[in-house]
């Protein structure tokens, strides 16, 4: 063994142990929200006291879990586990025997020999299903009504080892209808799959479904550079310092819009003009993608988290590279032009923000 194998021999090993690791993760949490809906669907057949709650039990049971800090348990989501257990009785075979022993008290068979009674079954294994799909790709695959097309997505996603986000892609282009056209659909999928993003163990640690799971801080797994996650602790602090109002509230924090998560770099709250800020930063040039982002973030801090009394939110967008910084503002349709002029005196001027960029980036990267 030269010192080159040495090397290989490690990365190797870190490589299939991180997989290993990924996938262990993501098994758990694909079972407990099997067994959270198995747990439900027995309580809506059997339950004594079920008639107590009829259709508000969803809503009480969401409520009543997020009190005990049980993660991703709302209303929308409890009805997706339900219909997750539904749809895909085979994992039952699947269980260790601590979660079949549960399953046991609910008088659920675990005998693949006598599946439970539920929804027509995909006609893949739910050894395959486990560990070829994270529970991402269930949640898009319970979206789809009918059986035959879900199925079929079942079988080119583990085929072609699509990620969620090709499996989204995918279903959005009309992938099963185009197939089902085509009077050579067995060879439709070559060249999808040829071009498909893969799924990669990286990616599926950083679900939010699995660090939420896992009692993880966004920012502790989210695919920020060093040099990004730098910029964006001194740019809190150095908002904060300049005193004209700026009340920190969050970091990374987390937004579902639909069915998509998205995190705002920065958060704060600006006690002087009684409204929300969010900063965004972007090591690179501007994009107007960036902006459009940023908008978005605006326009949903406008419908969903403005209080009694605030003023609209306000997004500033940070972009810089070695030698330029740009500084955009987001208004998002924001109409009143007495509080536009009054937002100008009140925050940091364009020219201060570029500036602190270049100084903290070339700090940063040593004087580069």
């Amino acid at each position: 063994m030269d010192f080159a194998k040495l090397v290989q021999g490690i990365v190797d090993i870190h490589r299939q142990t991180r997989v290993q690791a990924t996938k262990a993760v993501n098994i758990s949490l694909t079972l407990r929200n099997w067994l959270i809906g198995a747990y439900i669907a027995e309580f809506e057949l059997r339950g004594e006291d079920r008639a107590t709650y009829g259709d508000a039990l969803f809503g009480r049971l969401g409520h009543r879990l997020t009190e005990q800090n049980v993660s991703n348990c709302s209303k929308s989501r409890l009805y997706r586990y339900r219909d997750f257990y539904r749809f895909y009785p085979q994992i039952v075979a699947t269980l260790p025997p601590l979660f079949s022993d549960r399953l046991s008290v609910l008088d659920i068979s675990t005998n693949p020999a006598h599946p439970i009674k539920v929804a027509t079954p995909s006609p893949l294994s739910g050894i395959l299903l486990l560990e070829r799909l994270s529970y991402s790709h269930f949640e898009l695959l319970l979206e789809i009504s009918d059986e035959w097309k879900r199925a079929f997505y079942e079988v080119e996603c583990i085929k072609g080892n699509w990620s969620v986000r090709e499996l989204k892609r995918q279903i959005a282009s009309l992938y099963f209808e185009r197939s089902g056209f085509s009077k050579r659909s067995g060879k439709l999928s070559k060249p999808e799959n040829a071009t498909a993003f893969q799924s990669d163990p990286v990616h599926v640690i950083r679900d939010p479904y699995i660090f939420e799971f896992l009692g993880l801080k966004p920012g502790e797994v989210l695919p920020e550079s060093d040099l990004e996650a730098a910029l964006i602790d001194r740019m809190r602090d150095f908002l904060l310092e300049l005193g004209h109002g700026f009340c920190f509230e969050a970091k990374q924090k987390r937004l579902l819009i639909g069915d998509e998560h998205f995190f705002v770099d920065l958060v704060f709250y600006h006690r002087v003009l009684k409204c929300h800020v969010l900063v965004e930063i972007k090591v690179g040039a501007f994009s107007h993608e960036h902006l459009g982002q940023l908008n978005t973030y605006v326009s949903y801090y406008r419908a969903h988290e403005m209080g009694e009394g605030d003023q609209p939110p306000i997004g500033i967008l940070l972009c810089t590279d070695k030698n330029h910084a740009l500084v955009e503002y987001a208004l998002a349709g924001m109409d009143n032009r007495l509080f536009v002029s009054k937002y100008q005196l009140e925050l940091p001027q364009t020219e201060v923000l570029q500036r602190y960029l270049d100084e903290q980036r070339q700090a940063l990267e040593g004087g580069k």
